[in-house]
């Protein structure tokens, strides 16, 4: 875009040599309406600061950040070898190496470090210049600094109708490399060495560098007006005469540190653009119709790669997907090494699923603190599931959806433990927007926190979640199951993988030995005797089909008597049969008191793990090894070395003996046995 002001002060200063008119149709945006026609403040403003944005040429050897490049110790400069080049590649290369010396980037160099150059397409067709730099990076002791998340950008926008978007050109190149480190960015090419003067594109903490220099820049205005991510930057505001005062501002601030924007890139004063793969609207934020469109128009997947591919570009958009991680777990799976590629009936489906809800995906709204805020939950055996939603003068609208497998989540069997583990995962998930905010409501269909703060004591773990609740400032709704729709489906949704389950039924003939053994058990004839009375008494047993059952937790335990058979078929069942896989005595005994029941069962399930034999031969000891079988020193004289050994147990003599002693010397093998 360029003003008609720019054209005649260009004609005025004789530097045009040729002009050409173009009547451009705009074609509108498939994620949005036309573009109107720009503000005249807006254009003003651009003509004030046309400067801003000029080609870059030199160094800036003021600015406060420089890239710096720490070798780890012992590092040797690499070799390398030039890359072939075609004769079109070749003629680029000469032309962009002149224009590089032109602006003072890069100069001859005669440095050990030659890292070679190649080229790769741009979207218009043209060749970028590319040095591999991945031998210089293993070498490079690598920056702490983490960029930011996309994310969390994202969710500054709440409340804004106006953005503006500044992409900055050649922006690494505007970072000077100290003296000392530009021999290490040295690159050789068919016609000459070269090093540069300033940052180039490849070096592992050139995002962290250049993403300080923009932070520290604009460090007052970041998460007020600004967004900053590496080279895009991002201003928005409530109103049109807002904006243009904080447009000017960031303009003021380019300027004044000699950054350069790319105009041709730049986008002012819109109510809907896209940034960093998102259509930001007023009302809310949704992916970008050309992203969507090729996940929809993705072929089926025929390799781990094709996968991984697919997988990447649908996660980048999975906070607007109902369920994401378990409609999406067939194909997580295939993404294992460890796993063998087979793209069944389940990753078919969840392939499928996946794209019906990339192309369904609503829009979800920006947060905004001054709104009445709600979380709606629920906890099942899947995982847990929750909607952050607020609401806006058209009604709730959501802000994020989260779904989360978690493995505890089974292993608990009351509900209300579940929903409470569910509440502080959510409120670990969704701190920054709950944690000292106004007060907002949490629904759920089973409350917890009735129950708990009314008890005299409680676990420690539970102790723990509800210091961690304390914190929040919330008014717990109770809805009713059929209204729970959103959550309930996101903790509820199963699983496309096959499930492997294996079951134990009871022979009918081990019924009589049951019997049995209930009667001759002194812990449970007595009771067995009772409850098989014509009035039974009030008791958490009860006798079906002569079978002793405890009801605790909400469901029923079979009592297995003191009988060595009954308790070994059980313990084998459990922990030798194939689909068992000789689990440890954690797993063991959890599976075993999902439906069985009697007092020392954990120490007839460590005795039994620890004679199993296939278990020693295959499992990693978790103690410290034996020692070395060594044969012992033959002794110098006899009665030195004694051997002695005990042999037991034996049928009792009339002595009341039961064992033999037996002591031996091991030079002349003089034995005696008591």
């Amino acid at each position: 875009m360029v003003s008609v002001a720019r054209i005649r002060d260009a004609i005025a200063r004789n530097d045009v040599e040729e002009m050409g008119l173009v009547f451009l149709h705009a074609l509108p945006s498939p994620d949005g309406p036309a573009a109107s026609p720009p503000d005249p403040r807006i254009i003003h403003l651009l003509d004030e600061y046309g400067d801003v944005f000029e080609a870059p040429t030199g160094t800036v050897p003021d600015r406060p950040i420089r890239h710096g490049i720490t070798l780890k110790a012992g590092a040797v400069p690499p070799r390398g070898c030039i890359y072939r080049m075609s004769e079109e590649e070749l003629e680029v290369l000469r032309a962009q190496l002149d224009d590089l010396l032109d602006k003072g980037w890069i100069r001859p160099s005669c440095s050990p470090y030659g890292a070679p150059v190649l080229f790769v397409w741009k979207k218009n067709k043209d060749l970028r210049l590319c040095i591999d730099y991945r031998k210089l990076n293993a070498q490079t002791v690598k920056n702490a600094d983490p960029l930011l998340r996309i994310d969390d950008l994202l969710e500054r926008l709440g409340g804004a109708t106006y953005f503006s978007k500044l992409d900055l050109k050649s922006s690494y190149h505007q970072i000077e490399i100290p003296p000392q480190d530009r021999y290490k960015t040295a690159f050789k090419t068919w016609y000459e060495h070269f090093e540069w003067v300033v940052m180039p594109f490849g070096l592992t903490n050139a995002p962290a560098t250049f993403q300080a220099a923009m932070t520290t820049k604009f460090h007052d205005l970041l998460d007020r007006s600004v967004l900053i991510y590496l080279d895009d930057i991002l201003v928005y505001s409530r109103t049109l005469d807002e904006h243009i005062v904080h447009l000017r501002a960031v303009l003021d601030r380019l300027r004044l540190a000699k950054y350069k924007a790319n105009l041709d890139k730049c986008e002012f004063a819109k109510q809907e653009l896209d940034y960093l793969g998102h259509f930001v609207t007023p009302k809310g934020i949704r992916p970008l119709a050309d992203k969507i469109q090729a996940i929809v128009d993705w072929s089926e997947s025929r390799s781990t790669t094709d996968v991984r591919s697919f997988m990447g570009l649908a996660g980048y958009y999975q906070r607007f997907v109902e369920s994401y991680s378990k409609v999406a777990a067939p194909l997580s799976r295939l993404q294992s090494p460890k796993v063998p590629f087979e793209f069944d009936d389940a990753a078919r489906g969840a392939f499928i699923t996946l794209k019906a809800a990339m192309q369904a995906a609503p829009a979800l709204r920006i947060y905004d603190p001054t709104l009445p805020t709600q979380v709606t939950m629920d906890a099942s055996g899947y995982g847990i599931g929750a909607v952050l939603e607020q609401c806006h003068e058209d009604g709730r609208h959501p802000v994020e959806y989260f779904s989360q497998k978690v493995p505890l989540v089974n292993t608990l069997d009351d509900a209300r433990k579940k929903e409470l583990l569910a509440f502080v995962t959510v409120l670990k998930r969704w701190r920054h927007f709950l944690l000292g905010r106004r007060r907002f409501k949490w629904n759920t269909d089973n409350n917890p926190l009735t129950f708990y703060k009314t008890q005299d004591t409680v676990t420690n773990t539970i102790g723990r979640w509800m210091y961690h609740i304390d914190q929040f400032d919330f008014d717990p709704c109770h809805i009713p199951g059929p209204a729970n729709r959103d959550a309930d489906a996101l903790s509820r949704w199963p699983d496309f993988c096959a499930i492997v389950t294996t079951t134990f039924d009871l022979d009918d003939d081990l019924q009589p030995h049951f019997v049995k053994g209930y009667k001759s058990d002194p812990t449970y004839s007595t009771l067995y005797a009772e409850l098989s009375s014509d009035q039974p008494p009030a008791s958490h047993y009860r006798i079906s089909d002569g079978f002793l059952l405890l009801h605790t937790r909400g469901k029923d335990l079979l009592v297995v008597p003191q009988d060595r058979i009954l308790r070994t078929r059980l313990l084998g069942e459990f922990h030798d049969a194939r689909l068992s896989a000789h689990l440890g005595v954690n797993h063991t005994l959890a599976r075993l008191r999902q439906r069985f029941h009697w007092p020392d069962i954990l120490h007839d399930v460590t005795r039994y793990i620890e004679s199993c034999a296939v278990c020693h031969r295959n499992k990693g000891r978790s103690r410290v090894p034996f020692g070395e079988l060594k044969p012992l020193l033959i002794p110098r004289a006899p009665r030195l070395s004694i051997a002695m050994d005990v042999t037991s147990p034996f049928p009792r003599d009339r002595h009341g003996h039961d064992g033999i002693l037996t002591v031996i010397d091991r030079l002349s093998k003089v034995f005696r046995k008591t």
